[in-house]
């Protein structure tokens, strides 16, 4: 069983709607307030070669990126540290405390505890204008397929190309360009964590349209075989962009980057070049009967 099956349990406790988006929205006054939660392990989350600062910073970043996708301004992080070796701690929340810095929030608090495996919960919560809020819903046909950065470049680290070690260890959460898009009408979004292939299947199941993609204007990781390249960027995890919609209209402000790969279609379907996306990407995994997940070692950072 994959979590994304398993997410059906989820949905039939709690409520299919809860679900859908990178973080919970909850009403605030005259904002809505957002909320993410990540849990984190150092055997399957974190590559070989990290390290304690980028844990840190990692743990922060796929929190504020999660605020990013809903086009909203992180305001505090907490974290819960379930510590192996509590010499280990500083350097954890110094690498937590820059990436906030960068981002924005501040570290507000959180838990210590003795873990035989370090594991982080990160948590953060930002704030939203009604109108600048982007959900996971809300494509509509015609609109532009867009994606922030270049996607794989944290999969090619993986495989060996060591120029991408930054883009693994130390991702950018996409705050600035989160706020941009809410502010200039985005019409969906959420980040491409687990792959962008897998994303736009994500984005499918909560709109009634789909997604035709031209693989020739996907940007790929630079100084990778074509072929190897592109499929880092279809399926690799690990990197925090944006992907998002926009109405064919859509004038970018000045100085944001972005790359457009495609058209929301009427269909309700994924297309790669006219023909059905192969529906794959980073997936927590579990085996019947055995102990704990069957996790795919670093085959793909969230």
């Amino acid at each position: 069983m994959d979590e994304r099956a398993l997410l059906q349990e989820v949905y039939a406790i709690i409520g299919r709607e809860h679900c859908l988006d990178d973080c919970a929205v909850i009403p605030c006054g005259e904002q809505f307030l957002v909320a993410t939660t990540d849990m984190l392990h150092e055997t399957t989350d974190f590559p070989a070669g990290i390290t304690d600062w980028q844990i840190g910073w990692m743990s922060a970043a796929v929190t504020l990126s999660d605020i990013a996708s809903m086009g909203a301004t992180p305001a505090v992080l907490l974290l819960a540290v379930g510590l192996d070796d509590p010499s280990r701690l500083g350097e954890i929340l110094r690498g937590a405390r820059d990436c906030c810095l960068e981002a924005g929030g501040y570290i507000a608090g959180g838990d210590i505890d003795h873990h035989t495996e370090l594991t982080i919960v990160s948590s953060g919560i930002g704030m939203v204008a009604p109108d600048h809020i982007v959900r996971r819903s809300g494509a509509r046909a015609g609109d532009l397929v867009c994606v922030t950065g270049v996607p794989g470049c944290a999969q090619a680290a993986l495989n060996g190309y060591h120029q991408f070690d930054k883009a693994l260890m130390e991702p950018r959460a996409r705050v600035r360009e989160g706020e941009v898009l809410g502010r200039t009408g985005a019409t969906s979004m959420m980040d491409i964590s687990d792959g962008l292939a897998i994303s736009l299947y994500d984005l499918l199941e909560a709109n009634s349209c789909g997604y035709s993609i031209d693989r020739e204007k996907i940007p790929a990781p630079a100084g990778v075989p074509a072929d190897e390249a592109i499929t880092l960027a279809l399926y690799g995890g690990g990197d925090y962009e944006l992907l998002f919609t926009v109405p064919h209209d859509w004038v970018a402000p000045p100085g944001f980057h972005y790359s457009v790969i495609g058209s929301v279609i009427p269909d309700h379907c994924v297309l790669l070049d006219g023909n059905v996306m192969e529906r794959k990407g980073y997936e927590h995994t579990w085996v019947r009967g055995a102990r704990g997940p069957d996790l795919p070692g670093n085959g793909g950072v969230q």
